[in-house]
């Protein structure tokens, strides 16, 4: 084999191996069996006098746990929802102003519910159950 021919096969090669394992997983289906958002995170806790949620003590505050949103949408509703993008798995934010979730990166947008409300998203975003006993919130 031609010095020329072999380092080109293996330019070509290199690349494949390289590229193929994110070609093949960036558009898998793994997204459908989260979709039935009956999802268990074991039981997350967070407590609500720990300075790093001290957002959520306030009606539009919102803070992150793990993979995890969270937003005070009222006075007494506290909502859990995966903080990935299901589109390129960014992170996305909470927007009081317009009560729902961008994700900063593509534009995607979702209701409070996780609801696509503007793709490129394909798929809402996974909720949790939350309830609060106290100053503690516990995510289901």
């Amino acid at each position: 084999m031609e010095r020329r021919k072999f380092f080109r096969n293996f330019a070509v090669g290199g690349s494949l191996l390289l590229t193929a394992p994110m070609i093949f997983n960036s558009c898998s289906d793994d997204l459908e069996e989260d979709n039935n958002n009956n999802n268990n995170t074991g039981g997350i806790t967070v407590d609500l006098t720990d300075p790093a949620f001290v957002a959520l003590n306030t009606v539009g505050g919102f803070a992150y746990k793990g993979d995890i949103i969270i937003i005070r949408s009222t006075d007494i509703v506290y909502l859990a929802l995966s903080k990935v993008c299901t589109h390129l798995q960014c992170t996305v934010t909470y927007s009081s102003s317009n009560k729902n979730i961008p994700c900063p990166c593509h534009g995607s947008l979702y209701t409070t519910s996780g609801a696509v409300i503007n793709g490129p998203a394909p798929n809402p975003l996974k909720s949790y159950d939350v309830k609060k006993n106290g100053n503690i919130l516990t995510i289901s």
